[in-house]
């Protein structure tokens, strides 16, 4: 008469675990308790793993990635506001650009460990691609300003983001001119690299340049600048990580 609940306690008991298991893990990357674990557990599924609601909705973390990207880059904003208290626009655009790209992302994320905890479909070819890591870091910074607030946010972005894994010292005081050493390497390996201003964006009274760099008439990386020498600069440096040249 009874025979059927024992299967259903150990389904039961088995996933409960599971979640304690992750909300250990959460904590000790976040530094609290979550409070809604499913909003984690959505901050942790690729594209590639979510799965289809009766709603005809894919349940992934694309949508968080989305508000953790802002609330990421106000809360750099608002660090770098501070803490430079005489530079200027461009100054403050270039360093939070250094800080929150996909790049940095994505070693800050390996750092802490999240690699771990992201789901991804590995079957066939590899979905884990270079911003799966980076991407799963904004969404749960969406998490956690959605189960914490923006308080709480603020201080996890500070303290467990900003403080141990970005040397401001160091990014303010790179004076590496990417766009020359592109410029060699392409020269050493007799290719045509040209930079071009693609696109000019007017925000009030600044200018915002888009660049774009191609290698033997081929696209391989564009950049953002509040002028064209920094725009191609951007392109640059993302040209060097593209081509894997350090």
């Amino acid at each position: 008469m009874f025979g059927p609940i024992k299967p259903v306690r150990r389904v039961y008991h088995r996933l409960f675990n599971k979640d304690r298991v992750l909300v250990r893990a959460l904590a000790g990357l976040i530094g609290s308790t979550p409070d809604n674990v499913r909003l984690y557990k959505l901050a942790l599924t690729h594209t590639s793993f979510a799965r289809q609601t009766s709603a005809g909705k894919h349940e992934t973390n694309e949508r968080l990635e989305f508000l953790g990207d802002a609330v990421l880059g106000a809360v750099v904003a608002e660090l770098l506001f501070r803490k430079f208290p005489y530079e200027d626009e461009g100054f403050l655009t270039e360093i939070r650009s250094r800080i929150v790209n996909r790049e940095s992302l994505n070693y800050i994320a390996l750092k802490m460990g999240l690699n771990l905890l992201v789901k991804v479909d590995t079957s066939g070819q590899s979905n884990r691609n270079k911003s799966v890591n980076g991407n799963a870091l904004e969404a749960l910074v969406g998490a956690i300003y959605l189960d914490k607030g923006y308080d709480k946010t603020r201080r996890f972005i500070l303290s467990k983001l900003i403080k141990p894994h970005v040397d401001l010292h160091s990014l303010v005081n790179t004076t590496a001119n990417f766009k020359s050493k592109l410029i060699e390497w392409a020269q050493s390996q007799n290719k045509d690299i040209r930079f071009e201003i693609v696109k000019r964006k007017q925000q009030g009274n600044t200018t915002e340049f888009t660049s774009e760099v191609t290698l033997d008439g081929k696209a391989i990386a564009i950049g953002i600048g509040l002028s064209k020498k920094k725009a191609d600069q951007a392109a640059a440096e993302k040209g060097l990580t593209f081509l894997k040249i350090s």
